[in-house]
């Protein structure tokens, strides 16, 4: 059977502490150059579905290799009437790149309201915390499938390439967990994938018996020799 590639939609993480506001250069008082990271490479995230169906996700170095150069922008709130700063092939006024820890922003508050709001807030700790929206294509996550016992079923989703990265934002309420888009890219597979001579999904077979049919989840070695009836 040929499978049918699948595409997740648009997404956003966020991460707890990951924004300041930089010391000017006599280190003396605080400067409006804002610096945050918008994500952290092999860092697991918390649980993104529920307590019998546990999913986490983590980001491996590299991933953000092919997007650096996008038409990237700095919001708030992912707002894009609240633009902040903007990099396009590279330049702008928003600077992003990646190092040891993951992927950082930085750029200079612009003197409009939104950017005098958005430093305000941060100097006064009201304003902690950093998203970024990206999508993913197939090819560049990897799923694994766990489970111990009669504990809850794990799921973990390794990024390994993004293929799109639209925006980087400080974030006043973030709703984490986020997983919305990431768990409907997982009931999209076995509908758009399914098997051969095969009745429909009924209430007995779960979620992760299509995946796993359709190959989606990494398996041990020990599990391959096997198909899940």
């Amino acid at each position: 059977m040929k499978l049918k590639p699948i595409t997740t939609e648009r997404e956003s993480r966020f991460l707890s502490a990951s924004v300041e506001l930089r010391k000017a250069d006599n280190n003396t008082q605080t400067s409006n150059r804002v610096f945050g990271y918008a994500a952290r490479f092999l860092s697991e995230s918390e649980n993104l579905g529920d307590s019998e169906y546990q999913f986490r996700e983590i980001i491996m170095p590299g991933a953000f290799d092919d997007v650096l150069n996008d038409d990237v922008r700095a919001l708030v709130n992912h707002d894009s009437s609240l633009i902040l700063a903007r990099s396009k092939n590279g330049e702008g006024s928003l600077k992003i790149g990646t190092d040891d820890v993951g992927l950082w922003y930085e750029f200079e508050a612009p003197d409009t309201q939104v950017g005098r709001d958005l430093v305000t807030s941060i100097a006064r700790g009201d304003i902690d915390q950093s998203s970024f929206s990206f999508k993913v294509d197939r090819d560049g996550q990897k799923w694994e499938e766990s489970k111990i016992g009669d504990g809850p079923t794990m799921i973990k989703r390794t990024i390994t390439k993004v293929s799109r990265l639209f925006d980087v934002s400080p974030v006043t309420y973030p709703a984490y967990p986020d997983a919305t888009v990431a768990l409907r890219s997982l009931q999209e597979f076995p509908e758009a994938n399914p098997p051969e001579k095969e009745e429909a999904p009924t209430e007995e077979h779960s979620l992760s018996h299509w995946q796993r049919r359709m190959g989606l989840f990494d398996k041990p070695a020990s599990q391959q020799t096997e198909q899940t009836k």
